[in-house]
């Protein structure tokens, strides 16, 4: 929104809406971007590692570290009972330690830390320790979880209307299973942390981390201090994804053990099998479904019970699992609906936070849902969608989610229609039936799914952030607020924010590292907020200093304090243009503030964990893809030969950044679905721990024809500018490649049979599916 007397125009100084590059791409790009690793190392420094439990599931009966203290390089070794205050690092419930203490619960469980001068002697020596265990049942899947009744919380429950009653009238029923995996988060860069004591107890922690003031608390509470005795700081990760929300805490607290007591700088930082093996991925599903519907598709009632593999810890598999229940609807109105999600306690590594964070698990049911539906009536799976999509208005009845959210901005109507036609989907499939009936190895498969995602923390409190601005007398600005930047452009964003509140070139202002001494009590970045919340923060603290340099002006000059504008460097003020730079400095020697805080709470948001019901969500985000794929039904290879997909980012702040989200959203939500797979051996150990053995996807597995755009739309919600947020939800948007490939692979029996396909779609998955889908046509014959 411009300010009074400002030109529409899409000049530089005009800062929000334009595309331009992040704001550290030519340091990423030179190499000279500063991330933990690279800051030198201060004289003294010492390197720790973990030593890590060789069971899932066992009590411990002796740890005999003699043979790591006598390694090259030792300093020290710390066990739980070396910890001065609490031995916790668990987000919401203290169900977490630091280092296991007398009990083991999985493979990868760090026992003792080893400090050593260089990390080399710390990985060496971290491998020598002696424990003798007693083992113990361990429970390893989902499945197992609820046949054992083993959960990490009690189990959710949303009801509306009556079920039972809707699902006996339905003239159709479905019923099935399905099982989707789990996903690492593999950053490029690693956990790390590096704790530097300061006098008086203090501690400062340089940490790769999503949540500064988390470490924060998990530090002082491990070391027995106060917050205050404590600063975080993050300029940088190298990706984050969720990884780094609630799990750098660990790595926070054992770099910080070990300095409190040495006295002298220690850095922790994780190889990269021993992150993996550590650290918690996003949750597999596992879920049994029973849904009604009449014969056009429409849905009558649907049953969903969901259960996770939570880990050991409960960690955030609560907020997950509620995310995941309040998107099991996605884009569809559900009249009567018997939601259950469970997070099953598992002997493997505390699944945590994960782009999505739930939202993907519960959306792809209903989409598995509604694809059984089409192909039980032989139809197509669009139409399916387009029936049940949710309505416009009250009159319709059909806009209130289960949880009792009405969707007051459903462009899922629009957004589809113009991607079906700008992708010639009904052309596309006719092609793609007309080569599958004469291809009888190679079949093609197509698919157009939906998406409807929630913005905002399903916890209320966590709706909220700060920020500093400070205007120099130069005229030069710094910003610096809760948010932290991984990679996917929020300082760009929340600097250009800042940049068109005062009127400036981008270049005018920047951004520094995000410290827990500067803006205090902030939420973790995620969830798709940080530049909702950050930008909101930053422009209420840029809109304080415009607003006392325009009174200071009107002083000057006379005329209107509402008339007074700030654009292409200057402040314009009753027939006056005076450069930025000169009023900063009168209004310096006028003794003006020039600095200022802002803060922002996310309005009108509620919700009743107990009930299931409120109003969690500040706005929803919407989007559509169109994948096309080509299967080799001998071997299970496929390719993904094209994809469309559009995006509504709302007022886009920067869309050359918002269409890199997307396009890096469908790479890595494809990922997880297709060739990503979690593995453990019958002892509990996490096999897929490197990149030899775990796939992400690379450059040959993204598609030659990919075309991304973003959806014209302005947000009803007074979101930053007008904008949507655009980190998790493009996320779900690869859901097309997954029921794609199993429309391919449906075509194998001419689309009459659902093949019980899994997630992730691996080559072996698939033939194994195509394996089913022969067997049952046989059977049918």
């Amino acid at each position: 929104m411009n300010h009074p007397g400002v030109p529409e125009l899409k000049a530089a100084w005009a800062a929000v809406g334009v595309a331009r590059p992040h704001e550290s791409a030519q340091l990423h790009v030179l190499g000279q971007a500063t991330y933990t690793d690279d800051i030198p190392e201060l004289q003294g420094t010492l390197h720790a590692a973990l030593g890590l439990s060789q069971k899932p599931h066992a009590k411990i009966v002796a740890i005999d570290l003699a043979a790591v203290r006598k390694s090259a390089g030792v300093v020290a070794a710390y066990v739980a009972r070396d910890i001065p205050g609490s031995n916790d690092c668990g987000p919401i419930i203290h169900d977490d330690p630091i280092l296991a203490d007398g009990l083991v619960q999985y493979v990868g469980q760090p026992i003792f830390i080893v400090v050593a001068d260089s990390h080399d002697n710390a990985r060496r020596a971290a491998r020598l320790g002696n424990v003798t265990y007693e083992e113990l049942p361990a429970i390893m899947t989902p499945q197992a979880a609820k046949a054992a009744q083993s959960y990490v919380l009690p189990p959710m429950h949303l009801k509306r209307g009556d079920y039972q009653a809707a699902f006996e009238r339905a003239p159709h029923v479905v019923k099935g299973e399905l099982y989707v995996g789990g996903q690492e988060q593999f950053y490029l860069e690693g956990q790390i942390s590096y704790a530097i004591p300061k006098e008086d107890k203090g501690m400062l922690v340089l940490c790769s981390t999503q949540h500064p003031s988390e470490m924060q608390h998990i530090v002082a509470h491990t070391l027995g201090v106060h917050a205050h005795n404590v600063t975080v700081e993050c300029r940088r990760m190298g990706g984050g994804f969720g990884g780094k929300e609630s799990q750098s805490g660990l790595w926070a607290a054992c770099a910080a053990i070990a300095a409190a007591a040495l006295k002298r700088p220690v850095k922790l930082r994780a190889d990269r099998d021993d992150d993996m093996l550590v650290t918690g991925k996003r949750h597999c599903f596992f879920y049994e479904y029973a849904v009604g519907y009449d014969a056009d598709g429409k849905i009558l009632a649907a049953k969903v019970d969901m259960v996770s593999r939570a880990g050991f810890s409960a960690d955030l598999s609560g907020p997950v699992a509620t995310r995941a229940v309040c998107h099991f609807d996605n884009t569809y109105y559900l009249s009567d609906v018997d939601i259950r999600a469970a997070c099953g306690k598992t002997n493997t590594q505390s699944n945590t936070a994960f782009r999505g964070f739930g939202g993907p698990q519960g959306a792809i049911a209903i989409e598995y849902i509604i694809d059984d539906i089409a192909r039980n009536l032989g139809r197509d799976a669009l139409d399916i969608r387009r029936l049940n999509f949710y309505g416009r208005n009250d009159a319709e009845g059909r806009n209130v989610t289960p949880y009792g959210q009405k969707v007051v901005d459903n462009v899922i109507v629009e957004l589809s229609a113009e991607l079906e036609a700008s992708s010639e989907y009904r052309a596309r499939r006719a092609a793609v039936d007309a080569f599958n009936a004469t291809s009888p190895v190679l079949k093609k498969g197509l698919a157009l799914t939906p998406l409807k995602f929630g913005i905002a923390f399903n916890v209320t409190h966590l709706n909220q952030a700060g920020a500093l601005v400070h205007v120099y007398v130069d005229g030069s600005v710094l910003v610096n607020h809760g948010g932290t930047e991984m990679g996917q452009g929020i300082n760009t964003k929340v600097l250009q924010v800042v940049a068109h509140e005062l009127g400036l070139d981008f270049e005018h202002v920047r951004a520094t590292a995000t410290d827990t001494s500067k803006v205090a009590n902030t939420s973790a970045t995620a969830a798709s907020t940080g530049a909702d919340l950050n930008g909101k923060a930053a422009q209420d603290a840029a809109r304080q200093i415009r607003e006392r340099l325009s009174a200071y002006a009107v002083e000057l000059y006379g005329g209107d304090v509402a008339d007074v504008a700030f654009f292409d460097n200057a402040v314009h003020v009753n027939e006056h243009v005076l450069p930025f730079t000169e009023l900063v400095q009168k209004a310096y020697l006028a003794r003006v503030q020039l600095w200022s805080d802002g803060f922002y709470a996310t309005p009108h948001l509620h919700w009743n964990p107990t009930t299931m019901n409120g109003h969690p969500f500040s706005y929803y985000a919407y989007g559509a893809a169109v994948s096309e794929v080509v299967v080799d039904t001998l071997t299970g290879e496929w390719k993904l030969l094209r994809a469309d997909a559009l995006y509504d980012a709302g007022q886009s702040l920067n869309p050359a950044i918002d269409l890199g989200q997307v396009e890096g959203a469908f790479i890595q939500g494809m990922g997880w679905l297709t060739t990503e797979q979690l593995w453990w051996n019958a002892g509990g150990k996490l096999m897929t721990h490197a990149p030899s053995t775990y796939k992400i996807p690379g450059v040959s597995d993204c598609p030659e024809d990919f075309r991304v755009r973003l959806f014209k739309n302005r947000n009803v919600e007074d979101s930053i500018h007008r904008s949507k947020a655009v980190g998790e939800p493009p996320l779900l948007l690869p859901f097309s490649v997954f029921f794609a490939i199993r429309d391919a692979v449906s075509s194998v029996a001419g689309h009459r049979v659902n093949p019980p396909l899994n997630a992730p779609a691996t080559s072996e998955e698939i033939l194994k599916t195509i394996a089913a889908v022969e067997s049952a046509i046989e059977g049918m014959a």
